[in-house]
């Protein structure tokens, strides 16, 4: 590493997911290296890490087509905002956090500039847009992956990625036992328990939150001591919530560990609840204009990165207008059970953990990432 007095890093997450991962590489970049400081775009809890962010989370995180087409002068505010401040003050390293709309064109700049790079949680291009791999190629020098196959694809296309190992084959333990979990919602253990996850953004609460409220309207008609519980993303509100759902905002999380099974947006989510071992039905819809754009560029069978992983459907997913109430109600039930297809499902779980390698992904590519510094 260079003996400098002080490490400047420019770091880029976009959405809540890349807040917590960049929270958790900084914290572990400044177990290395005390002198170090960090800027860039982000959310409370990089904020929290002393992260001095000039762009918030809450004004960045943005999904779908039409919702994109919207938001772009003020995109490209905040890419020239960005562009200067990297022009200006030549930091060691621009690090990016998934969020490839705009961390792509960034890598671009940011090469124009001299200023080397790393791609931690990389774009998915093998799913859709495959063309985007040349930025990676030609603009960012560092590629450091948390997903098993990545490695192996990127590099028959000419990048060269680091598999790091997932950072969540060591979630946190929950902050709370399964009697504080019970007590805090007035919860019983002699009645199942349905976790609800609609999604992290508000634009997916908007297209998943009334089809969970007729699901769960069906579950409850065939099983009437069902209890509901939703974990709720910071930032996004719930409309028209029937009395006997129950709310976790503090910490989504315990709704995995606790819950019997989930009904869970596509995303992030669905690895983190197979890792927690909860069986899951999987849904998402897009806004229509994304939906037909998605159709024709989509480049994978499946749209949950758990069966994406396992190269094999284990758990159910509906997708656009195949979300309906009566799917989620019919998928589910029998998960709520000590079914077959409950069993078969966690041990596909099993197969997929296999394969997320050891702990220590966040110490891992800040050792990679200050090797380079």
């Amino acid at each position: 590493m260079a003996k400098k007095k002080h490490l400047k890093i420019f770091i880029v997450a976009g959405e809540e997911s890349g807040d917590l991962h960049g929270s958790k590489l900084v914290h572990a970049m400044k177990k290395h290296v005390a002198n170090i400081q960090f800027t860039g775009h982000g959310g409370n809890r990089m904020a929290n890490e002393n992260v001095q962010i000039i762009e918030h989370i809450d004004d960045l995180a943005i999904i779908g087509f039409v919702e994109v087409i919207k938001h772009l002068p003020h995109m490209f505010k905040v890419m020239g905002t960005t562009v200067n401040w990297l022009r200006e003050n030549n930091p060691d390293r621009l690090i990016l956090i998934d969020y490839p709309g705009f961390n792509l064109r960034l890598a671009r700049e940011a090469f124009q500039l001299g200023i080397p790079v790393t791609y931690f949680i990389l774009p998915q291009v093998w799913a859709w847009k495959e063309g985007r791999v040349s930025i990676l190629r030609d603009s960012v020098d560092q590629c450091l992956s948390i997903i098993p196959f990545e490695q192996e694809w990127f590099e028959n296309k000419g990048v060269k990625a680091d598999f790091i190992g997932h950072p969540f084959i060591e979630l946190e333990p929950p902050k709370q036992t399964i009697d504080q979990f019970f007590s805090t919602h007035n919860l019983n253990h002699d009645s199942p328990i349905l976790t609800l996850l609609p999604g992290s953004r508000q634009q997916e609460i908007n297209r998943h939150w009334p089809v969970y409220i007729k699901a769960v309207k069906i579950i409850k008609s065939n099983i009437s001591n069902i209890q509901v519980i939703v974990g709720k993303a910071p930032g996004i509100t719930l409309p028209n919530i029937p009395d006997f759902i129950k709310i976790e905002e503090n910490d989504p999380q315990l709704t995995m560990c606790y819950g019997d099974a989930a009904l869970v947006a596509s995303g992030t989510a669905t690895l983190e609840a197979a890792v927690l071992d909860i069986p899951m039905v999987v849904s998402y819809r897009f806004s229509l204009p994304t939906w037909s754009f998605a159709k024709k560029m989509a480049t994978v069978p499946y749209a949950s990165i758990v069966n994406l992983i396992a190269n094999e459907i284990i758990v159910p997913e509906f997708i656009q207008s195949e979300m309906t109430p009566e799917n989620l109600t019919n998928a589910v039930i029998p998960l709520l059970n000590k079914t077959s297809e409950r069993k078969k499902m966690l041990l596909g779980y099993e197969k997929v953990r296999r394969t997320l390698g050891m702990p220590g992904a966040y110490d891992r590519a800040a050792e990679a990432i200050i090797n380079r510094l």
